[in-house]
């Protein structure tokens, strides 16, 4: 494949597929005419409980700065600011009044970044130990059964609710009582992931398919294209 880094110009590269981050993709992808699948901003929030093992909930930017507890807000997709626990609500940076992810804080002992086409792990690879950098191949991993097990029967579940072209992040859970689960840490744009130490040919597959031509756009896919009108196909 032809790779070229992109600058200001982007006239005659039809066809084409993206990697990089959202704020320039926003300006160039109808030049481009990609279509970019996203995860629902509520698909976290809506899986059972079994799957994420915390309470999350979808909200916006004005109403978590209300919160008097403290509790983990991210924004479900782009990063427009920090992923954290804050104290309070009170500590949250400014921005505008944009949807949000609250969740219960939680410890996870390792975090793993699967790539999911058409509902199938096709590679994957741990990226932290208790929130630190610890990139390993899920291929031979001490946990990788572990992994493959919950990540098949989570997306057996609730697969259906995700763009065919993904990436799924999945941790070993903590919790106060002995033992530990696995549980859903969140999904992810696979177009705008960083692979760690996963295949990164098997992880390409996913990011060609998450970021292609329109006009090769599947129309089980069309509701996760951010842009449905450009995406839809001419009379």
């Amino acid at each position: 494949m032809k790779v070229e880094v992109l600058g200001r110009a982007t006239a005659g590269r039809r066809g084409a597929h993206y990697y990089g981050g959202p704020g320039f993709a926003a300006r160039v992808v109808d030049d481009l005419e990609v279509a970019l699948l996203e995860p629902s901003d509520d698909w976290l929030a809506a899986l059972p409980y079994e799957y994420t093992g915390r309470h999350i909930a979808l909200s916006t930017l004005s109403e978590a700065r209300r919160l008097s507890r403290s509790a983990f807000v991210k924004p479900p997709r782009e990063k427009s600011f920090p992923a954290a626990v804050y104290p309070t609500g009170a500590e949250l940076p400014p921005g505008p009044n944009a949807p949000v992810l609250i969740s219960d804080v939680v410890i996870w002992a390792a975090e793993f970044r699967l790539y999911v086409l058409d509902g199938e792990v096709r590679t994957g690879s741990q990226y932290t130990t208790f929130g630190h950098l610890d990139a390993e191949p899920l291929a031979g991993h001490r946990h990788e059964a572990a992994v493959r097990q919950f990540a098949a029967g989570l997306l057996s579940a609730c697969g259906d609710g995700l763009p065919s072209a993904v990436v799924v992040d999945v941790g070993l859970l903590t919790t106060p009582e002995p033992g530990a689960e696995w549980a859903v840490v969140e999904a992810n744009l696979a177009w705008f992931s960083n692979c760690y130490a996963a295949d990164p040919d098997r992880a390409l597959d996913v990011v060609l398919r998450s970021a292609g031509p329109r006009a090769a756009l599947a129309d089980r896919d069309r509701r996760f294209c951010r842009d449905i009108e450009a995406a839809a196909p001419a009379d």
